[in-house]
């Protein structure tokens, strides 16, 4: 899928490239490169877009993006406001799985890393436990220099793929061949949609947006993303009550619901449990009993 597509500046001669990001907020475009990306999120919240899903991320989240793979932080709206003293840290790992380090992944000693790499293109995030152990890593490679920092970020994958919890991102490969000025319409759609999905959004205003007739428009969206727009809108609505409930910044559930768009509580425990699985009070009590571990 071609979005906004960023080289990511690799040194000559180096494998690997780190970046350590302290900035008022991330990115804030839908956007891919070549290179596979690990982001240990120091400090910020918001919600990771991630091929054709969403997730919640929050301070000290680890995600590994796979090649190619589209992907926006979309930080909360309080990272945009003038005056916010907000701001976002992370210390970011980019490297070309078809580059300098594919010579080191033919040696069968780096069996395990090639089989983990190959499974990067669906997008992964570590459990809190694990991205506490992987971010020690990153320590280590961020303070070291040349052979050290290859030696410490071998380690590193080795240590990734020997994890056994990780949580897959993205339903699919996501590798549909678009123009750029599409992926550029798609990149409208998600903002649109991020910026209003608390009010009531109907087919012919999101259209609008897409520069479509809304019979185009489904056609469209069901093409690149492989779901309804109604069934995005619900899952980024839903996505933000988790935010909510992780944080533990609500008065009652039914308020909830009609913060992130909902016409009424019933609906919203219908919308979802179809996504989550579970209820919203299953969901409560079982993220706070797991994070407590």
């Amino acid at each position: 899928m071609k979005v906004i597509v960023f080289t990511i500046p690799v040194g000559v001669g180096n494998s690997f490239h780190l970046q350590e990001d302290r900035l008022p907020y991330f990115y804030p475009h839908l956007h891919r490169h070549n290179e596979i990306q690990i982001t240990w999120v120091i400090n910020g919240e918001g919600t990771l877009i991630i091929g054709n899903t969403m997730t919640p991320f929050t301070s000290g989240d680890l995600f590994v993006i796979g090649a190619n793979q589209p992907h926006w932080f979309k930080n909360d709206p309080n990272y945009f406001i003038p005056t916010s003293p907000r701001k976002i840290h992370s210390v970011n790992i980019f490297f070309n799985p078809t580059g300098f380090i594919s010579h080191l992944l033919s040696l069968p000693e780096m069996l395990g890393i090639k089989k983990f790499v190959s499974q990067t293109e669906l997008g992964l995030q570590a459990s809190k436990r694990d991205s506490e152990k992987l971010a020690e890593h990153f320590l280590k490679i961020r303070n070291s220099s040349a052979g050290f920092r290859l030696a410490y970020f071998i380690e590193l994958l080795q240590v990734m793929a020997n994890l056994k919890k990780w949580k897959y991102l993205s339903a699919e490969s996501f590798e549909h061949a678009i123009t750029d000025s599409e992926g550029l319409r798609m990149n409208d759609i998600y903002r649109y949609t991020m910026d209003h999905f608390t009010e009531m959004i109907t087919l012919e205003q999101i259209a609008s947006v897409a520069h479509l007739t809304p019979q185009s428009f489904c056609r469209y969206f069901k093409k690149h993303t492989t779901k309804t727009y109604i069934n995005f809108l619900n899952e980024v609505r839903i996505n933000e009550a988790c935010k909510r409930f992780i944080e533990m910044n609500f008065d009652n559930i039914g308020n909830i619901a009609y913060q992130c768009g909902f016409n009424n509580v019933v609906s919203f425990n219908r919308v979802f449990k179809s996504i989550m699985g579970k209820t919203p009070k299953e969901f409560i009590k079982i993220y706070h009993k797991e994070s407590s571990l």
